[in-house]
């Protein structure tokens, strides 16, 4: 069930005269950045494989993974770009997780960020979801970002479902995901050793392998 809905804002400011690097911390970034530019040549460094994938797929020519998450991607361009080299841009929507920029900054780099899209949160529970809750037919939820959580619980609650989630296994990719989930309880709420989908999903196939 899709929590976000992506709209690009096709009237959004992009220059990358002088920029040494572009950062993306989402496959959303990717599209946008695409949509936003016809330059592919630009260096690319993405927040994990996923983003990653997304950007060759979209034909920019060099590409580089952080692995996961947003500490990762900043120790990554601290090591493979120099300060003095010029501007960073980040390619993000109008809410971001995390502070890129304060870590980047704070080890001397010039960044700037580029809102070239907006994530719209879902102002309800799909209907056939609502359906296979209340019959028990629903194990696990995986949860890829904080808003994502955030947004889920709220309409949980709006639509009066919460004490479903008491049946459920929460699968999140961060603990930072875990902690905006905390405020209804859970059958089993489990977090990825790592920030990457295959760790995801691999907690999701061992509790299925091995449930509770």
């Amino acid at each position: 069930m899709p929590l976000l809905e992506i709209h690009h804002l096709d009237d959004a400011d992009l220059s990358l005269a002088g920029v040494q690097a572009v950062l993306l911390t989402s496959a959303n970034g990717a599209r946008a950045l695409s949509r936003a530019t016809g330059q592919r040549d630009v260096p690319v460094f993405a927040v994990g494989d996923a983003t990653a994938q997304a950007a060759r797929a979209l034909g920019f020519t060099f590409v580089a993974s952080a692995g996961g998450d947003v500490a990762g991607l900043a120790d990554l361009v601290a090591s493979e770009l120099d300060r003095n080299a010029g501007p960073i841009v980040h390619v993000a929507a109008r809410h971001i997780a995390g502070d890129l920029a304060g870590s980047l900054r704070a080890r001397g780099f010039e960044i700037a960020r580029a809102e070239l899209y907006e994530a719209i949160p879902a102002t309800e529970i799909d209907n056939a979801v609502q359906a296979e809750l209340n019959a028990g037919r629903i194990d696990a939820v995986l949860f890829f970002s904080p808003r994502t959580a955030y947004t889920f619980v709220n309409l949980m609650r709006q639509a009066q479902l919460e004490n479903a989630c008491e049946t459920l296994d929460a699968i999140c990719l961060s603990h930072a995901i875990a902690k905006e989930i905390d405020a209804i309880a859970w059958r089993r709420v489990t977090v990825a050793p790592h920030s990457d989908q295959p760790s995801l999903l691999a907690v999701l196939e061992e509790g299925a392998l091995n449930p509770s």
